[in-house]
């Protein structure tokens, strides 16, 4: 396995950890957390934890899966960078009231999803042979 598709997997397991903290600490002190961290929470669960674990096994397994390589390793790398740049922020901005950070974290991630999508697509596409 190549060693991006293992730093997916980490930043995987950091973020469930980092989301399942939050998650008690909204439990454990309710109101004391701002506003915004039952959804800092869920997209640390979800994009953070799930969606690094499918970008790192996708990255891995789809070109096993269609018999070639990988469509482009650029994209994959700028995949993993856009996407773990992009997150953080956007929960720290929703966690400290900044909403400019929030969005703009938001764009790094989107575009880290685009990145996966492009390269997804690029790496099953159909044979041009028949």
């Amino acid at each position: 396995m190549l060693s991006r598709n293992r730093w997916f997997i980490v930043a995987a397991l950091l973020y469930a950890l980092s989301g399942a903290t939050l998650g008690l600490a909204w439990l454990a002190w309710p109101g004391r957390l701002p506003g915004l961290a039952l959804r800092a929470h869920a997209h640390l669960m979800l994009v953070g934890f799930v969606g690094m674990m499918i970008f790192g096994i996708g990255l891995h397994v789809l070109p096993r899966f269609t018999g070639r390589a990988l469509y482009s390793d650029r994209l994959a790398d700028a995949n993993f960078w856009l996407a773990n740049m992009g997150l953080p922020v956007l929960v720290f901005g929703w966690l400290d009231g900044l909403p400019a950070a929030a969005r703009t974290g938001g764009l790094l991630l989107w575009a880290g999803f685009v990145a996966f999508a492009v390269n997804v697509l690029g790496t099953v596409r159909p044979s041009a042979r028949r």
